[in-house]
Formats: C-alpha cells, sequence, structure tokens
C-alpha cells in the first residue's frame, strides 16, 4: 500500500467513525430527551398538574432540552452530508456554532450552579441528565474541535450567537409571571432567573445574566479562535 493509498484508509475510516459516532450521539440525546420528557410528566401529573399541553409547552421551553434538541439535529444534518462530502454552507456553520456555544455554557451552567441543588425525588431520570448536562455538551465541543477547519464563521457572527439565547430570555421572564404554579416546580425553570431567588431581585436576576451573556461570548470567541487557527493551518 503507498503512502498515498494509507492515507485515503485513514482519512475514510476516520470519517466513518465519526459518522457513526454522531448518529450515535443523536440517538442518545433523542432518548435522553424522550426519557426525561415521560419522568417529567409522571413528576407533575403526581403533583396535581396534568394539563398535557402545558406540560409540554413548560418541558419544550426549557433552555436544555432547546439546544439539545437543536445539537441532536444538526448532528444528524452533519452525518447524513458526510458521505457525500457535501458542504452545508456557511449559514450553517453559524449555526452550529450558536448551538455548540449553547451547549457547553448549559454544561458550564448546569455544574457549576444547579448541580449542587437537591432536586425532589422522581424529578430527574439520572443517566438523562448526564447526558443532556454533560455528555452532549462535551461531544459537541469535541466534534467543534475535530471538524473546526472546515467551518467557516468569523468574529462578526458572535451577535448571531446570543440572538437564540436573548430571544429564549426575554420569552422565559415574560412568560413566568404568568404561568401557573402547578405547571412546573418553577415557573422561571431555573432559580438563578427566578427575582425571588435572590435578596436584590431583579438586579441579582439580571447580573447574572449579564455573567451568562459573558461566557457565551468568551465561549463562541474561543470557537472561532479554533476555527480560524485550524482553517489558516489547513490552508
Amino acid at each position: 500500500m503507498t503512502v498515498k493509498e494509507d492515507v485515503r484508509v485513514t482519512s475514510d475510516l476516520r470519517n466513518r467513525t465519526l459518522l457513526t459516532a454522531r448518529l450515535g450521539m443523536a440517538a442518545l440525546i433523542a432518548a435522553a430527551l424522550l426519557g426525561q420528557l415521560l419522568t417529567s410528566l409522571q413528576f407533575w401529573g403526581e403533583r396535581g398538574a396534568t394539563d398535557l399541553a402545558v406540560n409540554l409547552v413548560a418541558y419544550g421551553s426549557l433552555f436544555t432540552v432547546l439546544s439539545n434538541t437543536a445539537s441532536m439535529v444538526l448532528l444528524v444534518m452533519l452525518a447524513l452530508a458526510q458521505p457525500r462530502r457535501a458542504r452545508l454552507g456557511r449559514r450553517f456553520d453559524v449555526v452550529l456554532l450558536a448551538a455548540t456555544t449553547c451547549m457547553v455554557v448549559t454544561g458550564v451552567v448546569y455544574n457549576a450552579l444547579m448541580r449542587p441543588i437537591e432536586l425532589p425525588d422522581g424529578a430527574t431520570l439520572v443517566w438523562a441528565n448526564e447526558v443532556l448536562h454533560v455528555i452532549a455538551p462535551a461531544w459537541m465541543l469535541f466534534d467543534w474541535a475535530v471538524t473546526a477547519g472546515a467551518r467557516d464563521v468569523h468574529r462578526r457572527d458572535l451577535a448571531a450567537v446570543v440572538l437564540f439565547p436573548a430571544a429564549w430570555l426575554g420569552y422565559t421572564l415574560l412568560r413566568a409571571p404568568s404561568t401557573p404554579e402547578e405547571a412546573a416546580s418553577n415557573p422561571y425553570w431555573y432559580p438563578h432567573l427566578d427575582p425571588g431567588t435572590y435578596d436584590n431581585g431583579a438586579f441579582g436576576v439580571a447580573t447574572t445574566c449579564l455573567a451568562i451573556t459573558a461566557a457565551l461570548l468568551l465561549v463562541a470567541g474561543g470557537l472561532i479562535a479554533i476555527a480560524r487557527r485550524r482553517s489558516l493551518y489547513r490552508g
């Protein structure tokens, strides 16, 4: 076997491994999302919150659920494009940048702020919780790192990264005060967004949101830097 053939075989093996891993991770995320949904519906139902539509909206509006769902879809799209070596385009790269950023920050915020919080028995499916807050974010970061040279992203894309988190935050803060308490354990979904958690109320929420925004920009900036460096190296 020539050196050229050896390189091609190695590249093909790497691509097949990556494709399989992406589909496997997408399937794992889907299983975790479904498992936690069923667990949440049972938990809420046992506490008198039986309105299925309200509960589905509550679950589907969680930032963790939305970011993991987006990541699952993007991983499938990447896997389907691999055999054809198709380029999904710059818009896709920016969306992938935003999703990866949200996943990484989700993992950091959960493990730094929320993991120490004791939840009622039955509220969380343990293995699914680890997938959504640890394994999937770690995979998205790894996937970006190993394929960053193919991503057409720039510093100006930082604005696009914060669009979804900002829209979600606005939706959450406007919706929460009018949400029935029985629909979920906390209408704000996350205690660090609830003014009642802080002695200084809304100011505490604002400070936390600014810190998370800074984290989003820092992570996105790092991902962009990795992509630009890898792109220059390849070029």
